[in-house]
């Protein structure tokens, strides 16, 4: 897949008047042999955010930090997760956006690590601790082997740096939703209304928020802000809690389905 694939997607949820779904997981969670059933599991996606596991995950709150030690422990490395990720893409043929943090790219380089994505199928890159100052070494890797890149605007970013990232032409931008790390919220901050329309007043991009999205309320409110919205700590720690494997795939059903549903 390519990038293209992304922006064929958003094109069509605006014909359709809806917002897409795209949920996280990490890659490796439990393991890497039971994670493609986890993947599966999720119900009503239209793209899909794989994480990368990552020992240092600045971006990311207790649950999503939880998520990713367990899968390290279980042996996922990034090999294993671009695995897991292509597997995704494969046998369910919807976009894969990759996530992870600079660090796991420099380790390997960002053309090998580009060419490894997009030998797997992936359509996309986010890269959580990346400023728009220093992106261009990856997005320039990432976009030569077909790929979109994914850039961050926060409710704290200035007009200055929106401004910046717009024109940098990312293949969404990720609007955070809520200040601080990823995680559920009772209770919205109201930063996203006011986000969308300082994107939306620069560019006709794709935003999608993130952050803090993790209830169908939550999730519908987003209709009218965004083209997709991401949840992710929601559904990792249907997995963290149940007390099996069975268990974990019927609440991650019934989690998603309920998401997908409150944005269509």
């Amino acid at each position: 897949m390519s990038a293209d694939r992304l922006r064929e997607l958003f094109a069509t949820v605006r014909d359709e008047g809806r917002t897409a779904f795209l949920p996280f997981m990490t890659a490796g969670l439990p393991d890497p042999q039971l994670s493609p059933s986890v993947f599966g599991a999720i119900e009503g996606a239209d793209a899909f955010e794989v994480g990368i596991p990552y020992s240092d995950p600045l971006m990311d709150g207790p649950t999503i930090q939880a998520a990713g030690q367990m899968a390290l422990k279980a042996g996922t490395t990034l090999d294993r997760g671009l695995g897991i990720a292509g597997g995704v893409a494969e046998t369910t043929g919807k976009p894969v956006i990759i996530m992870t943090y600079a660090n796991v790219i420099f380790q390997v380089g960002p053309e090998r690590f580009a060419g490894k994505a997009a030998d797997v199928g992936a359509s996309a890159v986010i890269v959580a601790d990346l400023p728009i100052d220093e992106a261009g070494p990856i997005q320039a890797a990432v976009e030569a082997v077909g790929l979109g890149m994914v850039l961050f605007v926060a409710p704290t970013t200035d007009e200055r740096r929106v401004a910046q990232i717009v024109a940098a032409n990312p293949v969404f931008v990720y609007g955070v939703a809520e200040l601080g790390v990823t995680g559920e919220r009772k209770e919205s901050g109201g930063h996203a209304a006011r986000l969308s329309e300082r994107v939306r007043a620069l560019s006709d991009v794709p935003l999608v928020m993130g952050v803090g999205i993790s209830t169908p309320e939550q999730a519908s409110d987003m209709r009218p802000l965004a083209d997709g919205v991401i949840v992710g700590s929601a559904l990792v720690r249907a997995v963290l809690d149940a007390p099996d494997t069975d268990t974990a795939l019927r609440d991650l059903a019934l989690i998603s389905r309920r998401i997908a549903d409150a944005l269509r």
